[in-house]
């Protein structure tokens, strides 16, 4: 392993360093990026640190050549070994250190690899934190040390936070299929949920890093097609699927249909709200008008914030919500949970829910306002031109004197519905979503914001 001078800029995203293996991060990247850490954050008075890393082909040699770097520099190292991100962050509040690197790429495809770290309380590092980060790291004054390493297993002690956090009724059993899509989960979600006592069956539960069944994100309705199917076929009461580093979750109902991360989270707001005095309820700038006024209908305040799962969940703590969640499948209960996301604890609250109710799945959307979307849209750009485009949406709504709100991109705020243009942080994409009372606006509004976003893309 060597020192590098020079580190591929791009990879220094919102949330993250996100890059493809071996192209952008490699074992050389590691090093560098842990001599760089383990130095700055002894800013913030740490002496040791936890690292985690998740099941993707590069990610037991990026972990080595990290830890080399971190320890290299008088910091010593907690290795949790192979964890999901969600299992990543109790470590760290039950070690009680606040500073770490989970070695991951979440979602991403097969050959990217990333890190996710925190300095200090504040939790995962973001937006200015992140460049001030890389700015520190591109000038090279790096600590020389011989820090020391231990291991922890967490398994346990999450296992054991997990249950002890829900209260299911084991009277009421249920039949319940979970995806592991291959993942990370697939090492720890079989069993957590044996332990429920449901009747359940598992899906793709083998780890296997080259995503052979379907890519890992279950917000994306097509991954989930033999979930759906098998559903349907063994006449299951839910469908629960995890994401590739196990931080976010996807459902489907006992007819086979496929709820978006809003209308989950409109389920846990009814469960929720009556239940508690704290009534705030976050949610991000890509979710239906639809949760807003069924937040508001229960009595509850609705807080709109930003995408992105540092933004989130900081916010989702900082305003003191009770929960808080966005449409890529990430929940953060905070009411008798420790409100950091987790897909499998998400799914064991839903069961939860409906291990207590005579209801069906699907009942239990009864009487929510009814709007017609469209799930979020995808559009290559570059990470330059996808910040122009965006730039360019902003100043046409201005000229045309729409109102919007630009917290993140641009969501133009209409009377019978709404459009969001944003740039994705995690890659080189624009992304959009549209609504209407009708389907014929929604159709209308998609056909006027997606022409436009084609003619500033080219």
């Amino acid at each position: 392993m060597k020192l590098l001078k020079k580190i591929n800029p791009d990879i220094f995203r919102e949330y993250d360093v996100r890059g493809t293996y071996p192209k952008d991060i490699n074992e050389n990247v590691a090093y560098t990026f842990g001599k760089a850490y383990g130095t700055y954050i002894k800013r913030f008075h740490q002496s040791e640190c936890i690292v985690g890393h998740d099941n993707r082909l590069s990610s037991d040699s990026l972990t080595e050549a990290l830890i080399t770097g971190i320890l290299s520099t008088g910091i010593h190292v907690v290795n949790i070994g192979l964890v999901t991100t969600p299992m990543y962050y109790y470590a760290c509040i039950k070690r009680k250190i606040s500073a770490g690197v989970m070695v991951t790429a979440s979602h991403n495809p097969k050959d990217d690899n990333g890190f996710k770290f925190s300095f200090d309380k504040r939790g995962n590092a973001k937006g200015k934190m992140i460049q001030k980060f890389y700015q520190f790291l591109k000038n090279g004054n790096f600590d020389e040390g011989t820090g020391l390493m231990t291991y922890y297993d967490i398994k346990e002690d999450y296992y054991k936070l997990l249950l002890s956090s829900v209260d299911i009724d084991t009277t009421h059993k249920l039949r319940v299929i979970i995806d592991c899509g291959n993942g990370t989960t697939s090492f720890f979600a079989p069993e957590i949920y044996n332990m429920t006592d449901e009747d359940l069956i598992v899906l793709y539960g083998k780890s296997d890093a080259n995503f052979p069944n379907h890519h890992p994100d279950p917000a994306v309705e097509d991954n989930l097609r033999v979930l759906k199917e098998s559903v349907l076929e063994f006449h299951a009461d839910i469908g629960i699927a995890f994401d590739g580093d196990g931080d976010r979750v996807g459902i489907i109902d006992e007819k086979g249909r496929f709820l978006s991360s809003d209308e989950v989270m409109m389920i846990f707001a009814r469960s929720l709200i009556p239940n508690n005095t704290n009534k705030k309820i976050l949610y991000d700038v890509k979710c239906s008008i639809a949760l807003k006024e069924e937040i508001e209908k229960l009595g509850g305040t609705p807080i709109i914030s930003r995408t992105g799962n540092s933004y989130t969940k900081a916010a989702t703590r900082d305003n003191d919500c009770i929960f808080g969640g966005e449409l890529s499948g990430h929940m953060y209960f905070r009411d008798k949970f420790l409100g950091f996301d987790s897909g499998m604890y998400a799914g064991l609250r839903m069961i939860e829910i409906l291990s207590k109710t005579e209801k069906k799945l699907s009942e239990l959307l009864d009487g929510v306002n009814q709007y017609y979307s469209t799930p979020e849209i995808k559009i290559p750009s570059t990470d330059t031109k996808k910040k122009e485009v965006v730039k360019k949406i902003k100043k046409y709504c201005q000229e045309q004197h729409l109102e919007f709100i630009d917290i993140d991109g641009v969501r133009v705020e209409l009377e019978d519905g709404w459009a969001l243009v944003r740039y994705s942080n995690t890659g080189p994409n624009i992304t959009a979503r549209f609504e209407g009372k009708t389907e014929e606006r929604m159709n209308s509004l998609k056909e006027t914001f997606m022409s436009l976003i084609e003619k500033y893309n080219n």
